[in-house]
């Protein structure tokens, strides 16, 4: 029979080879980014011929453990090793080393807001949205161990970071349309007492301070049988985004009057280094040895985020006709922040033998709030006016949003050599989300008062819009995937989905400014959908190290209901109170492998999507909503995507690294877009937003022995990724093309047995690598409704930064 799942390839090589252990090699595997330190993971060097040897690099995506190579589709790990020693700061700059993905880097503030990762540019939304928690689900689900959840989490001890390409419902709970990317912590070891203390220190451009960080982890044995791990972050970086023409405000936070509340004037601050991170992150874990075969780890997650506002930049002119310069945000009001997560999980395993079965049971909650600048939007669509031309107008939304769930999952991996594998498995989850957004026209009341002479009664506040999303989504599913060995060489995988959703939802929507003027709109809605999804798989291993692979998957994501009004001065058509489910087909063909020097990968694929839902908003009042086709039948809407990536990772000599990796990426509407209405939001041919059609990343190291157990490495890594779409709408006001963009980062590292240190630089020729924008025509500067600030901004990626960073190990 063919190998075990584990793979013993090394027992064919030469066991004369010594191993040389570099740093940052750790599970990079066909997206390495540099090598890791001495405690990592090496090649092999032949002593004869002096030719390298790949160490095996293992995941478990597949939900047992197996070599990288063997996996029949395409998938890229990153080391936690990896991201420690790169210093890796976000969520962004890690899956910008991943080939053929892509995010939108919204900076810290909103980054875990809106899951805006892109696997095969399978994606519809606007590139800005992120300030509000939206309808639809994301395209790509997001893990943390065996937990579906996505949040801005540190990326604080970390064992390795797996991208899976393609839908992945027959090996995962929560399934997914484009792809899954899971974090995978370190679990408690029970063979030594180890820690590692570090801290860094960086300057940003633009920015008048230095931001800092300290990190701990500390591994205790407690006993034979059980251990404790705790890793800790406390993490401090200041601003570099100035907001250049803030209101002065009153002790009421209503903008200062300098010439009386009925004249035109007002008063203006600047508040440099506005957008301040500030977080502190906790991870216990608790690991028992119960018995040889049954295997129990408990642990607890918990980090605070609080945010001065958001990094980006305002192009154009305030209202005075002066430029802004590329630190600089327009907004008339600052935009703080903040976000709580926490994740508690149980994870029970029990080996019979003949296969494991593995319980995991867990809870997160997720939420946050902030306050974001909306005079802008007010005045592009000339709403001022309905508020007597107030003339300091400060339009703020004040959102908040929830994201909370049950889980349980059981699953049952088979062991052993037989020709026949199988995974089953049995999820269950039980989601609550909400979102709120409450805007106010600060002061506008107190001004009409004063233009009316007395207290009007018809005009209640401040407030002129309330909002209120509570959804329940409980989902039930059955899913497994079994594989026959016909032969050493020849594999046929079957796996199928069987899942029932349940959902509802509330909405809650009210324009209170005008007192009695608009009824407050209520929308409920209740569904269940049950569904099969299947895949098809069939792998030739042309030896121990290479395969050529086909695969078939299907997706799936649920529908919902939006709260939109049906009657009155705001009626929006009926038609938009709800959005329907969506569909891939995902057809992959391709051949991996390794030799004694380097891993590489080549994969073709083909998705086709049906009825794409979309986040978007209503033609008339731009109300919040989920898009989707027709709900009279009359019109399908689909979008594909198709291309190739490569990869390979390798090295050239002992001492040298390399990975290259480069995706093509042809995604957009193959018709028509319509919404529930029959309208027309984008035409076939349409590129999909946030979806560049060539991306590069490549990445080399060199290790020079200093002598006297000492290392030198230095890296470098380069990023690439061609023009992308803001909007899908050729007519919104948000219609824009982002520029390509390259970003390149450079560290060298000082190791010793028990210390490292590192100089490390971030987006060196300082490129502003811009992936989102609010225009100038969506929520620009106008003079002639009151607005003299400017709404519009581009969310730009971290600008050059300079740190040194340092780690004692024992």
């Amino acid at each position: 029979m063919r190998r075990n799942n584990t793979g013993d390839k090394n027992t064919n090589r030469s066991q004369s080879g010594r191993r040389i252990h570099s740093t940052l090699m750790a599970g990079t595997a066909l997206v390495a980014l540099f090598p890791m330190t001495n405690a990592a993971f090496a090649q092999e060097v032949d002593e004869g011929d002096n030719t390298m040897i790949l160490e095996e690099i293992m995941v478990t995506a597949s939900r047992r453990s197996e070599r990288i190579e063997d996996i029949p589709y395409n998938i890229s790990a990153i080391s936690g090793a990896t991201i420690e020693q790169a210093n890796i700061l976000d969520t962004a700059e890690l899956l910008r080393s991943a080939t053929g993905v892509s995010i939108i880097d919204r900076g810290p503030r909103n980054a875990g807001v809106v899951n805006s990762i892109r696997i095969r540019g399978l994606n519809v939304d606007g590139s800005a949205l992120g300030d509000y928690a939206v309808s639809a689900s994301a395209t790509v689900s997001a893990y943390v161990n065996d937990t579906p959840m996505f949040a801005s989490l540190l990326l604080k001890d970390i064992e390795r970071v797996e991208v899976l390409r393609g839908p992945q419902g027959t090996l995962y709970g929560s399934g997914a349309l484009a792809g899954t990317v899971r974090f995978i912590t370190n679990k408690p070891e029970l063979d030594e007492f180890s820690g590692k203390v570090g801290a860094s220190l960086s300057k940003v451009k633009y920015s008048g301070s230095a931001g800092y960080t300290a990190d701990m982890v500390l591994n205790v044995p407690l006993g034979d049988k059980m251990a404790f791990r705790f890793a800790g972050s406390r993490l401090d970086y200041p601003g570099l985004t100035d907001y250049r023409n803030v209101y002065e405000l009153d002790d009421n936070g209503i903008p200062v009057a300098p010439d009386g509340i009925l004249a035109d004037t007002a008063s203006y601050e600047t508040v440099e280094d506005a957008d301040t991170y500030d977080a502190w992150f906790g991870r216990a874990s608790l690991y028992l040895a119960a018995s040889d075969s049954l295997d129990i780890t408990a642990s607890y997650t918990r980090q605070t985020s609080d945010y001065g506002g958001r990094r980006g930049r305002t192009p154009g002119l305030d209202g005075w006709g002066n430029p802004y310069e590329a630190d600089e945000i327009g907004s008339v009001q600052l935009e703080p922040a903040e976000a709580d997560v926490e994740v508690a999980a149980l994870e029970v395993e029990m080996d019979f033998g003949f296969a494991t079965l593995t319980s995991s049971t867990s809870y997160y909650d997720h939420h946050g709030s902030s306050t974001s600048e909306n005079t802008g939007f007010y005045a592009q669509n000339g709403w001022l006016s309905w508020y007597y031309n107030y003339p300091r107008p400060m339009a703020s939304a004040e959102r908040a949003y929830e994201d909370k769930a049950f889980i349980q999952e059981l699953r049952l991996v088979s062991q052993g050599e037989g020709p026949l594998q199988y995974v089953v498995g049995l999820y269950y989850q039980d989601q609550d989300r909400l979102a709120t957004q409450n805007s106010y026209l600060r002061g506008a009341k107190a001004y009409v008062d004063a233009l009316f002479g007395f207290d009007v009664p018809w005009v209640s506040g401040d407030q002129d819009f309330g909002y209120r999303l509570d959804d329940n989504f409980k989902q039930k599913a059955v899913y497994g995937e079994l594989t026959y060995s016909f032969s050493d060489q020849f594999d046929i995988t079957g796996g199928i989905r069987v899942f029932e959703n349940e959902s509802t939802s509330r909405v809650f929507m009210s324009l209170p400014f005008w007192t009695g003027l608009f009824d407050d709109q209520i929308a409920t809605n209740e569904g269940t959908e049950s569904k099969a999804l299947y895949k098809a798989n069939a792998t030739y291993h042309l030896s121990d190290d290479q395969i050529v692979y086909a695969t078939f998957s299907q997706g799936y994501r649920r529908g919902g209901v939006n709260g939109v009004p049906e009657d009155g001065q705001y009626a929006e058509d009926p038609a938009y109170r709800t959005y329907q489910p969506d569909f891939v087909d995902n057809f992959e063909i391709g051949f991996k492998g390794s030799t004694d020097d380097f891993r590489y990968n080549i994969s073709l694929f083909y998705v086709d999507w049906r009825n794409p839902q979309l986040n978007t908003a209503t033609p008339i009042w731009a109300f919040y909503m989920g898009g989707s086709e027709p709900l009279d039948g009359s019109h399908k809407n689909k979008a594909s995507t198709k291309g190739v990536e490569l990869e390979i990772d390798g090295w050239l000599t002992p001492e040298f690294h390399y990975s290259i990796g480069y995706a093509y990426a042809d995604a957009k509407l193959s018709r028509d877009f319509l919404d529930q209405t029959s309208r027309t939001v984008a035409l076939d041919g349409t590129t999909l937003p946030g979806a560049p059609k060539h991306s590069l990343n490549v990445a080399a190291d060199y290790t020079f022995d200093l002598g006297n157990d000492m290392q030198l490495i230095v890296r470098g890594d380069g990023f690439y990724q061609s023009k992308t779409r803001n909007t899908i709408s050729e007519t919104s006001s948000l219609t824009q093309d982002m520029p390509a963009f390259t970003i390149w980062n450079a560290s060298a590292t000082l190791v010793l047995e028990e210390f490292d240190v590192t100089l490390w630089a971030k987006n060196i020729f300082d490129n502003a690598g811009v992936t989102a924008s609010f225009t100038e025509d969506y929520m620009g500067t106008l003079p002639s409704q009151g607005y003299y600030g400017n709404g519009a901004k581009e969310q730009i990626s971290l600008p050059r930064t300079f740190g040194i960073s340092a780690n004692y190990r024992f």
